[in-house]
Protein backbone atom coordinates (compact mmCIF):
# COMPACT_ATOMS: atom_id res chain seq x y z
CA UNK A 1 0.00 0.00 0.00
CA UNK A 2 1.64 3.26 -1.08
CA UNK A 3 2.14 5.55 1.87
CA UNK A 4 0.46 9.00 2.13
CA UNK A 5 3.47 11.71 2.46
CA UNK A 6 2.76 14.72 4.08
CA UNK A 7 4.44 18.05 3.58
CA UNK A 8 6.92 19.32 6.05
CA UNK A 9 8.24 22.11 6.76
CA UNK A 10 11.86 22.21 8.48
CA UNK A 11 12.94 25.83 9.84
CA UNK A 12 16.00 26.10 11.27
CA UNK A 13 17.97 23.23 10.56
CA UNK A 14 21.54 23.53 8.81
CA UNK A 15 22.57 21.74 5.68
CA UNK A 16 24.20 19.04 6.47
CA UNK A 17 21.11 17.67 8.65
CA UNK A 18 18.80 18.84 5.63
CA UNK A 19 20.56 16.36 3.37
CA UNK A 20 19.83 13.52 6.23
CA UNK A 21 16.57 14.15 7.36
CA UNK A 22 15.67 14.65 3.00
CA UNK A 23 17.22 11.26 1.99
CA UNK A 24 15.06 9.00 4.67
CA UNK A 25 11.56 11.83 3.56
CA UNK A 26 9.82 10.95 0.38
CA UNK A 27 7.64 13.84 0.63
CA UNK A 28 7.52 17.12 -0.30
CA UNK A 29 10.00 19.41 2.10
CA UNK A 30 9.59 23.49 2.60
CA UNK A 31 13.46 24.44 3.99
CA UNK A 32 13.80 27.84 5.93
CA UNK A 33 17.29 28.32 7.36
CA UNK A 34 15.82 31.76 8.97
CA UNK A 35 12.28 32.44 10.01
CA UNK A 36 9.64 32.57 7.52
CA UNK A 37 6.33 34.52 6.90
CA UNK A 38 3.30 32.20 7.87
CA UNK A 39 -0.58 32.39 7.95
CA UNK A 40 -2.83 30.20 9.83
CA UNK A 41 -6.38 30.16 7.89
CA UNK A 42 -8.95 28.22 8.86
CA UNK A 43 -6.90 25.88 10.95
CA UNK A 44 -4.34 25.41 8.46
CA UNK A 45 -0.66 26.73 8.35
CA UNK A 46 0.46 27.83 5.24
CA UNK A 47 4.30 28.73 4.55
CA UNK A 48 6.06 30.64 1.82
CA UNK A 49 7.65 28.58 -0.35
CA UNK A 50 11.43 27.11 0.09
CA UNK A 51 11.86 29.27 -3.73
CA UNK A 52 9.42 31.05 -5.43
CA UNK A 53 6.51 33.17 -4.50
CA UNK A 54 3.20 32.16 -2.72
CA UNK A 55 2.91 29.57 0.36
CA UNK A 56 1.61 26.27 0.59
CA UNK A 57 -0.02 24.22 3.11
CA UNK A 58 2.13 22.56 5.72
CA UNK A 59 1.08 19.53 7.78
CA UNK A 60 3.87 19.04 10.00
CA UNK A 61 7.02 21.86 11.26
CA UNK A 62 10.52 21.02 12.82
CA UNK A 63 11.85 23.82 14.25
CA UNK A 64 15.18 24.11 15.82
CA UNK A 65 17.02 27.23 16.45
CA UNK A 66 17.18 30.48 18.31
CA UNK A 67 16.59 34.09 16.24
CA UNK A 68 15.90 37.47 17.59
CA UNK A 69 12.75 37.38 16.04
CA UNK A 70 11.27 34.13 16.24
CA UNK A 71 8.52 34.66 18.96
CA UNK A 72 6.27 36.01 17.00
CA UNK A 73 6.48 32.78 14.49
CA UNK A 74 6.58 30.20 17.63
CA UNK A 75 3.41 32.14 18.62
CA UNK A 76 1.81 31.58 15.01
CA UNK A 77 2.93 27.78 15.15
CA UNK A 78 0.97 27.54 19.16
CA UNK A 79 -2.25 29.18 17.37
CA UNK A 80 -1.97 26.79 14.69
CA UNK A 81 -2.43 24.06 16.86
CA UNK A 82 -0.50 21.45 14.50
CA UNK A 83 1.81 18.81 14.29
CA UNK A 84 5.47 20.77 15.31
CA UNK A 85 8.77 19.73 17.10
CA UNK A 86 9.34 20.34 19.64
CA UNK A 87 5.45 21.17 21.09
CA UNK A 88 4.94 24.82 19.81
CA UNK A 89 2.97 25.69 22.80
CA UNK A 90 5.76 24.64 25.63
CA UNK A 91 8.62 26.96 23.21
CA UNK A 92 6.79 29.59 23.44
CA UNK A 93 6.35 29.15 27.12
CA UNK A 94 10.17 28.48 27.20
CA UNK A 95 11.38 31.17 24.83
CA UNK A 96 11.88 34.31 27.09
CA UNK A 97 14.47 33.48 29.91
CA UNK A 98 13.26 34.94 32.96
CA UNK A 99 9.53 33.93 32.71
CA UNK A 100 10.78 30.54 31.92
CA UNK A 101 13.16 30.40 34.92
CA UNK A 102 10.24 31.30 37.11
CA UNK A 103 8.07 28.23 36.02
CA UNK A 104 10.90 25.83 36.34
CA UNK A 105 11.95 27.30 39.54
CA UNK A 106 8.64 26.43 41.13
CA UNK A 107 9.05 22.97 39.85
CA UNK A 108 12.34 21.87 40.89
CA UNK A 109 14.05 20.40 44.02
CA UNK A 110 17.23 22.47 43.63
CA UNK A 111 15.79 25.90 43.14
CA UNK A 112 17.77 28.45 44.99
CA UNK A 113 16.43 32.61 45.69
CA UNK A 114 16.50 34.99 43.21
CA UNK A 115 16.41 38.87 42.88
CA UNK A 116 15.43 40.75 40.02
CA UNK A 117 16.37 44.20 39.13
CA UNK A 118 14.82 46.76 36.51
CA UNK A 119 16.56 48.39 33.65
CA UNK A 120 18.48 51.40 34.98
CA UNK A 121 18.38 50.45 38.66
CA UNK A 122 21.14 49.55 40.90
CA UNK A 123 21.25 47.20 43.54
CA UNK A 124 23.85 46.83 46.06
CA UNK A 125 25.09 43.15 47.26
CA UNK A 126 27.15 42.26 49.89
CA UNK A 127 28.45 38.49 48.72
CA UNK A 128 29.39 37.43 45.44
CA UNK A 129 26.53 37.90 43.30
CA UNK A 130 25.47 37.43 39.19
CA UNK A 131 23.32 39.02 37.00
CA UNK A 132 22.01 37.36 33.87
CA UNK A 133 19.82 39.03 31.26
CA UNK A 134 18.53 38.85 28.23
CA UNK A 135 17.21 35.75 26.07
CA UNK A 136 20.91 33.86 24.94
CA UNK A 137 22.65 31.24 26.06
CA UNK A 138 26.03 30.10 26.10
CA UNK A 139 27.56 32.48 28.83
CA UNK A 140 25.83 35.46 26.82
CA UNK A 141 24.54 38.57 29.01
CA UNK A 142 25.78 37.86 32.21
CA UNK A 143 27.75 39.91 34.85
CA UNK A 144 29.87 39.00 38.06
CA UNK A 145 29.59 41.24 41.05
CA UNK A 146 30.00 42.31 44.38
CA UNK A 147 29.20 46.36 46.19
CA UNK A 148 26.68 48.22 44.04
CA UNK A 149 26.27 47.76 40.59
CA UNK A 150 23.75 49.51 38.13
CA UNK A 151 21.73 47.46 35.25
CA UNK A 152 21.63 47.98 31.77
CA UNK A 153 18.90 45.84 31.28
CA UNK A 154 16.01 44.22 33.33
CA UNK A 155 17.86 40.99 34.90
CA UNK A 156 17.64 38.59 37.23
CA UNK A 157 20.62 37.97 40.38
CA UNK A 158 21.63 35.05 41.97
CA UNK A 159 24.44 34.33 44.61
CA UNK A 160 27.42 33.27 42.55
CA UNK A 161 27.44 29.03 43.01
CA UNK A 162 30.92 28.04 43.07
CA UNK A 163 31.39 23.96 41.84
CA UNK A 164 31.10 21.82 38.75
CA UNK A 165 28.82 23.05 36.14
CA UNK A 166 26.86 20.14 34.25
CA UNK A 167 24.23 20.09 32.24
CA UNK A 168 20.96 17.52 32.13
CA UNK A 169 19.91 17.04 28.02
CA UNK A 170 16.88 15.12 27.20
CA UNK A 171 15.43 14.14 23.62
CA UNK A 172 12.31 11.80 23.66
CA UNK A 173 13.16 8.95 25.86
CA UNK A 174 17.07 9.51 26.00
CA UNK A 175 19.38 11.63 28.34
CA UNK A 176 22.96 12.69 29.35
CA UNK A 177 24.75 14.62 31.39
CA UNK A 178 27.47 17.05 30.22
CA UNK A 179 30.49 18.54 32.11
CA UNK A 180 30.43 22.07 31.17
CA UNK A 181 33.77 23.76 30.80
CA UNK A 182 35.29 27.21 30.19
CA UNK A 183 38.13 29.04 30.76
CA UNK A 184 36.44 31.31 33.26
CA UNK A 185 33.57 31.16 35.46
CA UNK A 186 31.64 31.46 32.78
CA UNK A 187 30.89 28.09 31.95
CA UNK A 188 29.32 26.15 28.59
CA UNK A 189 28.63 23.39 25.98
CA UNK A 190 31.06 24.69 23.74
CA UNK A 191 34.90 24.05 24.77
CA UNK A 192 36.27 21.20 23.22
CA UNK A 193 37.05 19.84 26.94
CA UNK A 194 33.43 19.45 28.13
CA UNK A 195 31.89 16.25 27.74
CA UNK A 196 29.89 13.29 28.66
CA UNK A 197 29.80 12.03 32.43
CA UNK A 198 27.76 9.73 34.58
CA UNK A 199 24.56 10.85 35.06
CA UNK A 200 23.40 12.17 38.47
CA UNK A 201 20.03 10.70 39.02
CA UNK A 202 18.52 13.28 41.21
CA UNK A 203 18.77 15.88 38.87
CA UNK A 204 17.89 13.27 35.67
CA UNK A 205 14.84 13.10 37.64
CA UNK A 206 14.23 16.90 38.52
CA UNK A 207 14.88 17.44 34.70
CA UNK A 208 12.71 14.83 33.51
CA UNK A 209 9.80 16.51 35.74
CA UNK A 210 10.41 19.93 35.16
CA UNK A 211 10.69 19.03 31.04
CA UNK A 212 6.78 16.76 31.56
CA UNK A 213 5.24 19.75 33.50
CA UNK A 214 6.33 22.20 30.86
CA UNK A 215 5.55 19.63 28.33
CA UNK A 216 8.58 20.11 26.08
CA UNK A 217 9.84 17.60 24.12
CA UNK A 218 13.79 18.45 24.20
CA UNK A 219 15.38 20.06 27.04
CA UNK A 220 18.60 21.00 28.40
CA UNK A 221 18.76 21.85 31.76
CA UNK A 222 22.13 23.77 33.62
CA UNK A 223 22.88 22.91 37.16
CA UNK A 224 26.17 24.08 39.43
CA UNK A 225 26.53 20.69 41.67
CA UNK A 226 29.03 22.61 45.10
CA UNK A 227 31.62 20.81 46.70
CA UNK A 228 29.62 20.07 49.63
CA UNK A 229 27.11 18.27 47.17
CA UNK A 230 24.51 21.11 46.99
CA UNK A 231 22.85 21.35 43.89
CA UNK A 232 21.22 24.81 41.85
CA UNK A 233 19.45 24.78 38.80
CA UNK A 234 20.72 27.65 36.53
CA UNK A 235 19.00 27.94 33.52
CA UNK A 236 16.90 26.02 31.38
CA UNK A 237 17.26 25.64 27.03
CA UNK A 238 14.08 24.88 25.54
CA UNK A 239 16.60 24.84 22.07
CA UNK A 240 19.55 22.76 23.60
CA UNK A 241 22.68 22.20 21.38
CA UNK A 242 22.17 19.52 19.17
CA UNK A 243 25.26 19.65 16.87
CA UNK A 244 28.02 20.03 19.48
CA UNK A 245 28.09 15.83 20.21
CA UNK A 246 27.46 13.51 17.38
CA UNK A 247 25.89 11.01 19.75
CA UNK A 248 22.86 13.98 20.75
CA UNK A 249 23.14 15.13 17.01
CA UNK A 250 22.47 11.45 15.48
CA UNK A 251 19.51 10.89 18.41
CA UNK A 252 17.67 13.99 17.32
CA UNK A 253 18.05 13.04 13.59
CA UNK A 254 16.48 9.50 14.24
CA UNK A 255 13.94 11.05 16.83
CA UNK A 256 13.09 13.54 13.76
CA UNK A 257 12.86 10.74 11.17
CA UNK A 258 10.66 8.91 13.29
CA UNK A 259 8.51 11.74 14.23
CA UNK A 260 7.96 13.14 10.20
CA UNK A 261 7.39 9.70 9.39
Amino acid sequence: MKQDYNRIALVGIEQEEYDIIKANYSGHIIWHQSIPKIVVKDEVLYMEKSNGIGMLPVDKVVYYGIYDNDFDFISGLAIWRGACYPNAAAMLDCRFKIPCLVKALSHSRFSAPRGFISAGASVTVTGDTVAKWGNWHCGENKHRFTDEWESEFTATTEPYFEGEAVRIMIIGDVYWQIKLEGDSWLKSIHPDDAGFMEVDPELLADTLYIKNVLNMDMIGNDYIVAKDGSKYLLEVNHIPNITRFEDVRQVYLSTVIEWIN
